[in-house]
């Protein structure tokens, strides 16, 4: 297992964290969201975009958040994924981190989640087996420690360690691999989802109720009391506060106009939302 990073005090300095979430496949979006960084006078690029449209980490000094849900939904399910695969190559160890989603668990959890006509769904086994040890192998995890905010793909009311949310979640995924091929392999998948409830539980009503897990609670069930957090999952036009906690999914929810997908950037002190605009422009608010 390599060395994980859970947190942003574990780098030498203080880089800059960027959020993204829920990309689901819409590759063009998440590719003019990260390029917004760059289009500012203020900062350097994160990414960098070849001749052939292709997306590469930038010689920068940033964490970038991957904040859940990179595939299902957009017409570019696999390119998407592979633009997070490559970009964590390219970057220094720790500066990419790619967090599960609940379109991610039915890569861990087939038999409990099964979405019909979706890139997870159609999934072949062996690259299944192969995002389990990319799991394993720390290199897809499930909470981020921050400056002042952590990050998970759905966020939680209670405090929780990103260390040891992550090592919960690595030992989930060595459970189901090693579960592979086993006659009651079903059964093992929804006993892992129920032991590691904390991360996949679903929540009231088949998924998103209040008491849902890392993956899965609705935004709406957030509490305006709960932790410092930056969290994707449920859809807005911007990036959105409520009390505490900060919701950045805006990807999916931009297919309906020009414009409007972003990011949101941590640096000790501020968080800011950068937006493409309908003209190209970008659009830097402070939450």
């Amino acid at each position: 297992m390599t060395d994980t990073i859970d947190s942003v005090s574990e780098f030498d300095g203080r880089p800059p964290i960027v959020e993204i979430s829920d990309i689901h496949g819409y590759l063009n979006d998440a590719r003019s969201a990260l390029l917004t960084i760059g289009d500012t006078d203020e900062h350097e690029p994160i990414i960098t975009v070849d001749d052939s449209n292709t997306i590469h980490w930038a010689d920068n000094d940033y964490v970038l958040v991957i904040n859940g849900d990179v595939i299902d939904r957009g017409p570019d399910n696999k390119a998407a994924l592979e633009v997070v695969l490559r970009l964590m190559s390219e970057a220094p160890d720790g500066r990419v981190q790619y967090h599960i989603g609940n379109h991610e668990m039915p890569i861990l959890v087939p038999a409990v989640l099964s979405w019909r006509d979706t890139y997870s769904h159609a999934m072949a086994q062996s690259n299944r087996e192969s995002f389990l040890n990319r799991v394993i192998e720390g290199e897809v995890t499930a909470a981020f420690e921050g400056y002042s905010y952590v990050y998970s793909h759905a966020g939680s009311n209670e405090i929780f360690d990103p260390e040891e949310i992550n090592e919960r979640l690595r030992a989930a995924a060595e459970e189901l691999l090693d579960a592979i091929g086993e006659p009651h392999e079903a059964a093992i998948q929804e006993e892992i989802v129920e032991q590691y409830n904390r991360i996949f539980e679903l929540g009231e009503g088949g998924g998103r109720g209040p008491s849902a897990g890392l993956c899965w609670l609705d935004f709406r069930h957030i509490e305006e009391s709960a932790p410092l957090q930056i969290v994707g999952h449920s859809m807005h036009t911007s990036a959105t506060r409520k009390g505490n906690v900060i919701c950045g999914n805006v990807i999916r929810q931009n297919q309906r106009s020009q414009g409007g997908e972003g990011v949101v950037m941590e640096t000790p002190g501020e968080i800011k939302f950068f937006h493409r605009n309908p003209d190209g422009s970008v659009g830097v608010e402070v939450i």
